[in-house]
């Protein structure tokens, strides 16, 4: 399976536990690893043929800056959940979501949630088992 890759797109939102992030908000990264059949828009040079990827931002963009979570695994399971959801030619999803400053009083780079999930032949979506992880 072919993959497309975005990286580190960067958010302004307003997700967590704690009342000043929920009011003040902050940055976050996402980083997203799509598994879909590039074969047609290689041999075409369609965008028609692929997925856009300037959409796909627009659709992240609309879920990290839309309404508050507390956890940035639920950010990152509404992430996947739209991208799947939105395009059928995607089959796996790997989400990265990064909180860069959380306001802990401690100095580290920031706290990453990675989760990775898939269509079924239904067309439901479920979370990849570590044992199918690569």
């Amino acid at each position: 399976m072919d993959r497309m890759k975005l990286k580190r797109m960067v958010f302004y939102g307003y997700h967590g536990v704690f009342p000043e992030e929920n009011k003040l908000g902050q940055q976050f990264f996402v980083d997203l690893d799509l598994r879909l059949d590039l074969g047609k828009a290689a041999e075409s040079d369609d965008v028609n043929d692929t997925v856009n990827y300037a959409e796909i931002h627009a659709l992240v963009k609309e879920i990290v800056q839309g309404p508050p979570v507390k956890l940035i695994e639920k950010l990152a399971a509404n992430i996947a959940h739209g991208v799947l959801g939105t395009y059928t030619s995607i089959n796996e999803a790997t989400v990265s979501v990064t909180k860069p400053h959380p306001p802990f009083d401690i100095t580290f780079d920031g706290v990453v949630v990675e989760l990775r999930r898939k269509r079924n032949a239904d067309g439901s979506i479920e979370a990849v088992p570590a044992a199918e992880e690569d």
